[in-house]
């Protein structure tokens, strides 16, 4: 049995998530695609595939016939649109999977809390830098505590459409939310790098930790498996290099930001280096940070599903 499922937002990342749907899903059935510009390529592809399509948004997508029997919606717009689709699909009981900063519902890593949350009407993918360090942190933190993080995103400008520059704030406030409410560090901060280089370089991402004294090898062990975990779904993702582990000095400005009672205590800063080249399915290979979002949404959405499914059965 098959779900189907509805994509708003004919960009680059709707587009390579509805060809997702298409090629890589066994139980979820794309049934149509909204955006706004009636000669964006996103929906000249989906009519070519045979896919329901409508260039009126929300609006449009709720009177298509098709959407009748479309239970989960995918949404690759702005955080402030989202926020107006949100209002007009709550009363119909679809559930929403946010692709956006809009951070209106609980967020989701699928190797952290991706079994979580699979009965909520809004779900929230955080953002691209957010799914490729955040599993990061949360294998750091399962084993140490965390004091704090910080993680820095570089992203081809090229592969930063109109919807990630108008939500550069967003991005930055929601993983940093994020970083703490579900990669368990105390204190987290996010940056955003838009690189300008020519050709494109493909997405990096760099973790830092401020952790207490700790069994590196524990450490090194939880990131290896976290990384295999990643892989599962994002075949590009890697570790750069091997994890760093550097002892924090007594006269580091960093044990400033260690717990009072801990500032004399020994403590380690672990750097983790990471790449994500994308699976090229819509976009280019240096898309790494589109196609860890969209493939982080599409795991997401066959949980859900897989969730109902069981619900059904049991009943």
């Amino acid at each position: 049995m098959t779900t189907k499922v509805a994509v708003i937002g004919s960009g680059n990342i709707g587009t390579d998530l509805m060809i997702k749907v298409l090629r890589l899903s066994k139980t979820l059935e794309i049934a149509a695609m909204a955006g706004i510009d009636p000669e964006s390529d996103g929906l000249a592809r989906a009519r070519r595939l045979k896919v329901a399509t409508t260039h009126e948004g929300i609006e449009g997508l709720v009177t298509l016939a098709e959407f009748e029997d479309v239970e989960i919606v995918f949404d690759a717009t702005s955080a402030g649109a989202h926020r107006h689709h949100e209002e007009v699909l709550r009363p119909l009981g679809r559930t929403l999977v946010d692709l956006t900063p809009a951070a209106i519902g609980p967020y989701v890593v699928p190797p952290v809390n991706g079994e979580e949350h699979l009965g909520a009407g809004n779900v929230n993918m955080v953002t691209c830098g957010g799914q490729a360090t955040i599993p990061i942190v949360a294998a750091v933190s399962a084993v140490t505590p965390v004091h704090y993080s910080e993680i820095v995103a570089s992203i081809a400008s090229r592969s930063a459409g109109p919807g990630t520059r108008a939500n550069i704030d967003e991005f930055t406030e929601t993983t940093s939310s994020a970083i703490e409410a579900v990669g368990g560090a105390a204190r987290g901060k996010a940056i955003i790098v838009l690189n300008p280089a020519e050709p494109p370089l493909i997405m990096r991402d760099t973790v830092y930790c401020l952790t207490s004294d700790c069994d590196t090898e524990v450490v090194h062990a939880s990131i290896a498996e976290m990384t295999e975990n990643v892989q599962a779904y994002v075949p590009g993702y890697r570790l750069k290099q091997e994890v760093q582990f550097d002892e924090v000095a007594a006269d580091d400005p960093m044990r400033t930001l260690l717990p009072e009672s801990q500032a004399a205590d020994k403590a380690w800063k672990v750097s983790v280096f990471l790449e994500v080249e994308g699976a090229a399915h819509y976009l280019p290979a240096y898309a790494g940070n589109l196609d860890i979002m969209t493939s982080a949404a599409l795991r997401t959405a066959e949980r859900i599903a897989a969730h109902r499914c069981r619900e059904v059965t049991a009943k």
